[in-house]
């Protein structure tokens, strides 16, 4: 039996002892890997959000929507509302984009309802993904549907003849006032379809209080079209208070004292929907 060097017993440690090393730096490396960072997240489930709209026709809807609330609420109404001497495009716009705002809340409801059952909201809990992406991703694609709806809104407002004549800074507002709006009403509503058993159920049940507090405010017709007795209500209701500040920023310009009850709305609204939705989107199902 030859008896091994111990130049080559050393060249051969000295080679497992590399092998090795690489190993636990290979191996460290791996672990050093960082994971995508939120806005990546954000970026990636926003147009995932996007895509879903776009396969299912959601923007298409979008559009429609509008031209169904314009024809069928202007027509009828017109003649009756000139005789009273109101300019019944000016005076309707602003219900008119409301409804198509709401329409993009029911919307988000219906998409995160779509998500819970699916067991992609749990798959996303499994993983590194920051908490609050998955909400905000769903609340960005409303975003988009959002500007389509409005764009849509108001293209087929200047075919009735509405017109913005209080300046670009107020036409401006009113579209930022309505896109805050239509993010309030879908971070409420993504809460409520996070919840729901049923996407249809949800729809359903977000479009009656829809109905009920559009057709019981200012919108359609002025307050003295209603019984005295239900005026109060009528005046105060979120739904209202948004059409007074949306009209004026259409015409004239809107002043503090008309936008604060509409703010006000916006905000506390905000404050009950944002820590129910960030509840729902956390909990474990």
């Amino acid at each position: 039996m030859t008896a091994t060097s111990p130049r080559v017993r050393v060249e051969s440690n000295s080679v497992g002892g590399h092998s090795a090393s690489n190993t636990r730096s290979a191996t460290r490396a791996v672990h050093r890997k960082r994971s995508p960072s939120g806005f990546v997240q954000w970026q990636v489930l926003t147009a995932r959000s996007v895509w879903t709209m776009v396969r299912h026709g959601e923007l298409v809807v979008a559009v429609i929507a509008p031209l169904i609330f314009t024809v069928g609420f202007y027509l009828p109404l017109k003649f009756v509302m000139q005789l009273q001497g109101i300019d019944y495009a000016q005076f309707l716009m602003p219900i008119i984009v409301l409804q198509a705002m709401a329409f993009t809340a029911i919307s988000a409801s219906q998409r995160a309802s779509a998500e819970s059952l699916s067991g992609f909201n749990t798959r996303l809990q499994t993983m590194p993904v920051v908490g609050a992406v998955p909400l905000v991703s769903r609340i960005s694609a409303g975003v988009v549907r959002s500007v389509v709806s409005l764009t849509a809104a108001l293209g087929f407002g200047y075919v009735i003849g509405f017109r913005f004549s209080a300046g670009i800074g107020q036409a401006v507002l009113f579209c930022a006032f309505a896109l805050a709006i239509s993010t309030m009403l879908s971070v409420g509503a993504d809460a409520i379809g996070t919840l729901s058993k049923s996407p249809e159920s949800t729809s359903q049940m977000l479009t009656l209080p829809q109905l009920i507090l559009g057709m019981a405010s200012c919108g359609f017709v002025p307050e003295s079209g209603f019984p005295e007795w239900i005026r109060p209500w009528v005046r105060n209701q979120p739904i209202s208070q948004f059409s007074f500040s949306m009209r004026d920023m259409a015409e004239g310009g809107v002043s503090f004292h008309v936008l604060w009850p509409s703010l006000a709305w916006i905000v506390g609204l905000l404050v009950l929907f944002v820590p129910l939705a960030l509840w729902a989107n956390s909990r474990r199902s």
